[in-house]
């Protein structure tokens, strides 16, 4: 992301890149990506347009800035565990919950390979899964496993979410329904999903995305 500096000392007190990344985040967790436009953004701020083109260059940069920031202070918060095994499972746990409260921040991750947000997870698990010993040659694809997976199916548990907001549908019944329908399934071509159609309207998508880190984890 470029940064310009600034000639005016009034000027950067005025409207810092950290103020506008933050008024960015509010209005991509009230209005989604679609609501983060410069004039918007800029009737939050008070200001011209103008003025927040002097710190940030375009709405991908300010898109990747404000991930970064969710992302940085998801690190921060997601302490490290007595193991590697440990500190891992916390970091994922911190990025379900992020992409859970943001739900902008998985699309947003998806458009942003290689760059600040998507590296500072990857260094974290990296580090963590050289810790565990894991072999030099392994060790890319065992942290891309990990990858694909915490921001895949958190991204998807945020998406599901979202759907359900916006057509207002009950969690609980909307499950239900499908439960209904896996159990009227043809027993013959479909004996697994039939046998698990109870479980559909009471499973816990945290405590199933743990387990999936849990079984990656032990796999290693």
């Amino acid at each position: 992301m470029a940064k310009k500096s600034l000639s005016s000392g009034r000027r950067e007190e005025s409207l810092s890149q950290e103020r506008i990344i933050e008024a960015s985040i509010e209005l991509l967790d009230s209005s989604g990506e679609s609501g983060l436009t410069f004039r918007a953004l800029a009737e939050r701020l008070a200001t011209g347009p103008g003025a927040i083109y002097w710190h940030i260059d375009n709405k991908t940069d300010l898109l990747t800035a404000a991930c970064d920031a969710i992302i940085a202070r998801t690190m921060q918060e997601s302490r490290s565990g007595d193991t590697a095994k440990q500190s891992i499972r916390a970091v994922a746990l911190g990025i379900f919950d992020a992409i859970d409260a943001h739900p902008w921040v998985g699309s947003a991750l998806t458009h942003a390979p290689g760059q600040l947000p998507v590296v500072r997870i990857l260094e974290r698990i990296g580090q963590q899964v050289r810790a565990m010993g894991v072999p030099a040659d392994k060790q890319w694809a065992t942290v891309s496993a990990l990858l694909n997976y915490i921001l895949g199916v958190s991204g998807q548990n945020a998406a599901n979410t979202h759907m359900a907001r916006t057509r207002g549908l009950d969690r609980a019944n909307f499950l239900g329904a499908i439960a209904n329908d896996w159990s009227q399934l043809d027993p013959v071509e479909y004996p697994f999903t039939r046998s698990i159609a109870g479980q559909l309207p009471i499973h816990d998508d945290r405590l199933d995305f743990v387990a999936g880190i849990d079984l990656i984890l032990d796999g290693l």
